[in-house]
């Protein structure tokens, strides 16, 4: 294929790739603007797909009405030489011989070769580091003019902590601590001893912390050996990283004098203990990360990424603890998020200058579907069980918000979908947050999961200061702060009276924000509980078939698809025959579309 340069006026376009370990995704800039980003597990319906994101790529460009040769650059988020050379020092006990060098020197062009046949790109493919990657996801995105900048995730290539800092245009890395020392894989190591899944369940540890007490933390503490400086060392003999079942071996057992949780098992007070411990230990090595970061910089402003970034209660206690007056952490945290952030180190690489100047305020990235389209897949349902709302969104509002206020779970689809972990109001399960029973029936029924999982609030940005102890925006969810509400609010609140806000303003957030409008003036509570669209073990949903899926197999009462409402209690015979496992007839369809969905 011919590379097409685009016109120098439009500034460079520049395409960001993340894949190959898990949750691949793609990331758009055009002139240094960001225009779009995906995960390419909301396509293929695979949890972290983590293979080369060629549908996510697809739908960034014809968001903004491009083909793949009018990119001038494609980044890729980390380098595979080097990361290839730690997993053959990781499973080989011996320097690899000739045959293996050939297969070292194969695999890792696989980044370059894929982008090659798989996107049709044979122009330049700019490598930049892991760590390098988040680092910019965070900086370039936080509107600071200068800032440390601390990124600590599982592992990159060798690095598993840095600390950098961002200047203007420019970006270096300071200092970093390097596999097999790592934060992440600590916590992830007692994600797996606690039973959960490594790299899905650490949220669920999270969760389970403030049920317990932390009387296991110094032994955990003997796990990891914080210096003065802010450094730190893990106990290697505690650990064999060659295992899948998250690393801790025997020795680990006989310290805590507890064996490891069975999958699905009874979760007893002695695990919600062990995840509160590990919780206590990751709080206070971040907090002294962070005062090395200030220590280093002299910057009254942090940015941080890497996949511990996301845990929402160090976080919290960063801000109201830490050093810095401000604090920007990116919302697609993870290794998603280094699409962005390679893509924007290629832009300055390319030009010189900085991408983005502003701070990024929303994560709503992804694509949308059009009314009509969605028109057209519900042409099965009977006349009345569609209320089509289109050119009325008062009624619309009205509708929804009434169906809230009467207790019902509502599923929400509309516009832009978002990039990262957290659906904020595009791809959202939504209801009343004053119910008693709420948050059992949704975690069992509608999200089928651990009983014990909290739920967010959204609430509009010009009350959230009554309702909880925060004084900043919040737009992201990446941080919990204390429910003080005169309301009481049980679906939002968790057991340690904590609540991972977010804040909803209508220049940002648009119809959502105007759902909670309309629901505050019926019900004078300005939020509503905020989950993501999606069920256990599944992404969140990405087109409207999805979305009608995950509604027929849960218990959602009804599902808002952009300007259409569907209540539950309308569905046709047929299809309530198939939720009950029978598949119907295909007669019974009006619409071969809704035969495909059944």
């Amino acid at each position: 294929m011919t590379h097409t340069r685009m016109s120098p006026a439009a500034g460079p376009v520049v395409l960001g790739i993340a894949a190959h370990f898990h949750d691949a995704a793609a990331a758009l800039l055009v002139g240094g603007e960001l225009v779009a980003a995906s995960h390419e597990e909301r396509y293929t319906r695979q949890k972290q797909d983590p293979s080369l994101p060629r549908n996510a790529v697809r739908d960034c460009l014809a968001q903004a009405g491009l083909r793949i040769n009018d990119v001038d650059c494609v980044a890729y988020y980390e380098d595979p030489a080097k990361k290839l050379h730690r997993q053959l020092w990781t499973g080989l006990p011996e320097f690899p011989d000739a045959s293996e060098m050939a297969l070292f020197r194969l695999d890792a062009d696989r980044p370059r070769r894929e982008i090659r046949e798989l996107l049709g790109w044979d122009g330049p493919v700019e490598i930049v580091d892991h760590h390098l990657s988040h680092a910019a996801s965070a900086y370039y995105f936080s509107g600071f003019e200068r800032s440390a900048v601390l990124t600590v995730d599982a592992v990159g290539e060798w690095a598993t902590s840095s600390w950098g800092l961002g200047d203007g245009a420019g970006l270096s890395l300071l200092d970093q601590i390097e596999f097999p020392h790592s934060l992440g894989l600590l916590y992830s190591a007692i994600t797996g001893y606690l039973g959960f899944e490594v790299n899905e369940g650490e949220y669920k540890v999270m969760g389970l912390a403030p049920y317990g007490t932390p009387r296991y933390a110094d032994k955990i503490r003997n796990l990891i050996e914080i210096n003065d400086n802010g450094r730190f060392t893990l106990a290697l003999d505690y650990f064999s990283f060659g295992r899948a079942d998250g690393m801790l071996g025997d020795r680990f057992t006989e310290l805590l004098g507890v064996p490891k949780r069975t999958p699905e098992s009874t979760i007893d007070d002695v695990h919600r203990d062990i995840a509160r411990s590990i919780q206590t230990v990751t709080e206070e090595t971040l907090l002294r990360m962070v005062g090395r970061a200030r220590d280093m910089t002299g910057s009254e402003n942090l940015c941080m990424a890497g996949g511990v970034a996301l845990n929402v209660v160090a976080v919290r206690r960063i801000v109201e603890e830490g050093p810095f007056a401000h604090v920007f952490v990116q919302p697609a945290a993870g290794d998603a998020g280094g699409s962005l952030g390679c893509a924007a180190v290629a832009h300055q690489r390319l030009t010189g200058e900085r991408p983005h100047p502003r701070r990024q305020r929303s994560a709503l990235l992804g694509s949308t579907t059009d009314s009509n389209e969605i028109a057209h897949l519900l042409g099965a349902y009977p006349t009345h069980a569609v209320h089509d709302y289109r050119g009325d969104e008062a009624g619309l509002l009205g509708a929804v918000s009434a169906r809230l206020a009467s207790g019902k779970v509502i599923g929400w689809y509309h516009g832009r979908e978002e990039f990262g972990p957290r659906s904020l109001g595009g791809r959202s399960i939504l209801a009343d947050p004053r119910g008693d029973d709420t948050r059992d029936r949704i975690n069992a029924s509608v999200k089928m999961r651990e009983a014990f999982r909290p739920f967010a609030p959204a609430v509009l940005a010009e009350h959230a200061a009554e309702h909880f102890r925060i004084d900043h925006e919040s737009p992201f969810m990446l941080e919990t702060c204390e429910v003080i509400s005169p309301l009481h609010l049980p679906a939002i609140t968790h057991v340690d009276r904590s609540a991972r806000v977010q804040t909803v303003t209508e220049q940002e957030n648009g119809r959502f924000y105007r759902l909670l409008k309309a629901f505050a003036e019926r019900t004078d509570c300005p939020l509503l509980l905020n989950t993501s669209f999606n069920l256990r073990g599944e992404p969140i949903v990405h087109t409207p078939v999805d979305a009608l899926l995950c509604f027929l197999r849960s218990d959602i009462d009804c599902l808002v698809l952009d300007d259409f409402v569907v209540d539950r209690e309308s569905l046709p015979q047929a299809w309530i025959t198939w939720l009950k496992g029978t598949r119907p007839p295909r007669q019974s369809c009006v619409s071969d579309n809704v035969y495909t969905l059944l």
